[in-house]
């Protein structure tokens, strides 16, 4: 018999949440407690709040000047003053005294006339003019704020001024999370990694989310892969918290503990939900606390916390659930999806023109980065195939609308000199941001063409011409006016690993077929490249073990040689050398920003385009080593290869 668990029925998102929700007495869960008013910040209101005394508690001059009885003041007109006794038919004051007993107006100073023991004035008063009568903002026993009522900063100065000094509140909830795994390393410890180990980070990724949820977040030290562990310590997890995670150990492996523990200690309610990533997310409950196991992929497990936890959190809280900016924004690339799921898909988005691009990331669930590279998040629709080139999406936004302006949306060949780029870019005086998607060449190329892209990076050669970008730019943009400009001339070999143990020459050696090489997707300059030394030297493609493995960045490919996936790989010196890997020379290639002239005003342009006529840029660049700058921030011409002529 297998010792693999079997997945309930996966469910939607909403009816999850709405199961979980339904399984738990929130009254008695989530207890009242009396705070001071003046740490309530933030804080729900758990009964309606009801003024002690009221505001102002007097009645109370609202300006500079002199307290009056009005009818003294009626016969007061231009050219016929009245006169008044100081201390006597009338008072000084200042704004916010009491007023005096007997009067009922108050003249503004700059409206009198100052005899010395008198005034005059030649206007009259009305009753009340200038005076903040007794309960103008507040009366006691007015009702202040209605009971599940998050309080703001200026809630605090209405509680105060009504004499309320401490408010019942709704208790913060309590959540904590159990790391799982025996490959997991404490991140307190500052661990180097071994093979098939991995640093915990999804308790922290937790923590802050839970943070801006105002929760109070704990975290245990990692559980290994053992049920008694586990349950013990979720068990001792219960004792005080409304909430307990458990992180990873949620799918159908043989150690995968998570559903059967909830089952034991209690009620298992959910075991797994229809969207991907985060299918494997587990809810159940026990003593009327819930118990999540969240999935250990990374973006699979923000998921789980930002579409069901982030719902049941906001109503055990009594708040309202946090939304996200969104906009409309336009597809770059087609991007299917399997029906019968709904799917997230992370997206690279600026403002391109008049609206918004944008480019899908990679959508494996364990790769974090795709977060922290993404403005924001589609979601395609269980019932659909998936999403069409230059289709408009609702996009979610992890950001302000506000920072899209900010961006520059770059699609096109990947390049380590764009790192440099953005770096500099957000250190200027109105940062810029630099979103970077690696299309290859032809892809930025098409980008620029469905308008998709404000730049592009090509570094496309024609062994017919010799030249660089121009021929493909006139075949495949022939209605697009673009500047180019250079940003480096760039060194193209052979990465392999230290000391090039199977003695790599050139392209020749990969005929014999025993070479593991890892290639680039299609459409990269690097791989027109490669095909182009391949044909010169009489070698088909099916003869190169690994031609059809692809990957989409030069420092990819140089992961594959370091980890020894694959014996050497087509790239840049700069990957090489960033990984310490040997570097076997084949090519030197012009890479070129391609830029349409009707953005050559885009004040992000205009940034972009300065930076790459400094001497900063190209002192960063040589730094990087297997590059050359005689031609960077050179605005470019066809017939002109790799010379300046």
């Amino acid at each position: 018999m297998s010792d693999r668990n079997i997945y309930l029925k996966t469910i939607p998102v909403p009816e999850a949440v709405a199961t979980a929700i339904a399984a738990l007495d929130r009254d008695t869960l989530v207890l009242p407690e009396s705070i001071p008013v003046h740490e309530s910040l933030g804080r729900v209101t758990a009964e309606a709040v009801y003024a002690r005394c009221s505001s102002p508690t007097y009645h109370a001059a609202a300006m500079d000047g002199f307290a009056v009885k009005s009818d003294t003041t009626f016969s007061a007109r231009e050219g016929q003053p009245v006169d008044l006794i100081k201390n006597g038919t009338c008072i000084p004051v200042n704004t916010g005294n009491a007023l005096p007993d007997g009067m009922d107006a108050v003249i503004m100073i700059e409206n009198v006339v100052d005899n010395g023991d008198t005034i005059s004035i030649e206007g009259p008063a009305f009753p009340w003019q200038h005076i903040r009568r007794i309960g103008e903002d507040i009366v006691a026993t007015e009702m202040l704020l209605p009971r599940n009522h998050t309080i703001s900063a200026f809630d605090l100065g209405a509680l105060l001024s009504a004499g309320i000094y401490d408010i019942k509140v709704h208790e913060k909830i309590r959540m904590t999370f159990i790391p799982t795994g025996d490959e997991i390393l404490p991140f307190a410890d500052r661990p180097t990694p071994a093979p098939g180990e991995v640093i915990e980070s999804n308790s922290q990724v937790f923590r802050s989310l839970a943070t801006g949820l105002d929760v109070e977040f704990t975290a245990t030290s990692p559980v290994r892969d053992r049920k008694d562990l586990l349950v013990k310590a979720v068990q001792t997890a219960l004792q005080n918290s409304h909430i307990v995670v458990i992180g990873a150990g949620s799918s159908a492996g043989s150690k995968d503990f998570t559903s059967k523990v909830i089952g034991e200690l209690g009620t298992l309610l959910v075991h797994g939900i229809a969207i991907m990533p985060g299918k494997p997310t587990v809810l159940g409950t026990a003593n009327n606390k819930l118990l999540v196991g969240a999935p250990g992929y990374p973006v699979s497990a923000v998921v789980c916390f930002e579409d069901v936890l982030t719902p049941i959190i906001s109503w055990l809280s009594g708040k309202l659930r946090p939304e996200r900016e969104k906009v409309q924004v336009r597809l770059a690339r087609r991007t299917p999806s399997k029906p019968g799921m709904e799917e997230l898909v992370r997206l690279a988005v600026g403002k391109v023109g008049d609206g918004y691009a944008g480019v899908p990331l990679a959508r494996g669930a364990g790769m974090i980065t795709t977060l922290t590279k993404a403005q924001g998040f589609t979601r395609v629709p269980a019932e659909s195939e998936g999403i069409e080139l230059n289709e408009s999406v609702e996009v979610e936004l992890f950001s302000s609308k506000q920072t899209l302006k900010n961006t520059l949306m770059h699609v096109g060949s990947h390049d380590n000199t764009l790192d440099l780029l953005g770096d500099i870019l957000m250190g200027g005086e109105t940062p810029m941001r630099l979103v970077s998607t690696h299309a290859g060449s032809m892809g930025g190329i098409s980008a620029l063409k469905s308008d998709v892209a404000l730049f592009a990076g090509t570094h496309l050669f024609d062994p017919e011409s010799g030249d660089f970008n121009f021929p493909f730019l006139e075949k495949y943009l022939p209605d697009v006016d673009v500047t180019v400009i250079n940003l480096a001339i760039r060194h193209q070999g052979f990465i392999v690993p230290k000391g090039n143990p199977l003695g790599i020459t050139g392209i020749e050696s990969l005929s014999s077929g025993k070479i593991n090489f890892i290639n680039r997707q299609r459409g990269a300059g690097t791989r027109i490249l490669f095909d182009y030394h391949l044909d010169k030297a009489n070698i088909l493609p099916n003869l190169v073990m690994g031609y059809s493995r692809e990957e989409y960045t030069h420092m990819a490919v140089a992961a594959n040689v370091l980890t020894g996936s694959a014996d050497c790989g087509l790239g840049i010196f700069a990957a090489a050398n960033a990984l310490g890997l040997d570097f076997v020379p084949l090519a030197h290639e012009r890479y070129d920003i391609v830029i349409p002239n009707k953005y050559l005003e885009d004040k992000r342009i205009v940034a972009l385009i300065g930076l790459l006529k400094s001497d900063k840029i190209k002192e960063a660049i040589g730094k990087l080593g297997g590059y050359e700058t005689p031609l960077t921030g050179k605005t470019m011409l066809p017939g002109m290869g790799l010379s300046q002529s």
